[in-house]
């Protein structure tokens, strides 16, 4: 029988398939459709929440919104605020967020290429 890792052991390498894994949640977080695509658009550079809502055709700003704040949360995203009148918030890419982007980036363009064979499941 082979020995179980100690707790502190799984903590520090992250064991995604436990229930109460913390990576499980930023997992949901950057693989969720908004989030996927609020990534690629970001590769691109600095954008404000209109032009984010712009770019990505469907999404709502509520999702946006939620999306953006737990990216932001996950150290994902970065958001600042300047201070003008409107206000004025944009939204790019951390370090980390770069290279998650990059890696969703490819799924994305997987499933481009792949669509034929893939089904034909609706878009929504």
């Amino acid at each position: 029988m082979e020995a179980r890792p100690s707790l502190s052991t799984q903590l520090r390498q992250g064991d995604v398939l436990a229930s109460a894994c913390p990576s499980r949640g930023v997992l949901r977080h950057i693989t969720g459709q908004w989030a996927v695509l609020i990534l690629i658009v970001l590769q691109d550079g600095t954008l404000r929440f209109s032009e984010l809502r712009r770019r990505i055709d469907g999404v709502s700003e509520r999702m946006l919104a939620q999306t953006l704040k737990h990216l932001e949360q996950d150290g994902i995203i970065t958001r600042t605020v300047h201070a003008v009148v409107p206000p004025h918030v944009e939204y790019a890419l951390t370090p980390l967020g770069q290279e998650a982007a990059a890696h969703v980036g490819r799924l994305a363009d997987w499933v481009e290429v792949n669509l034929p064979q893939l089904g034909t499941a609706p878009a929504n």
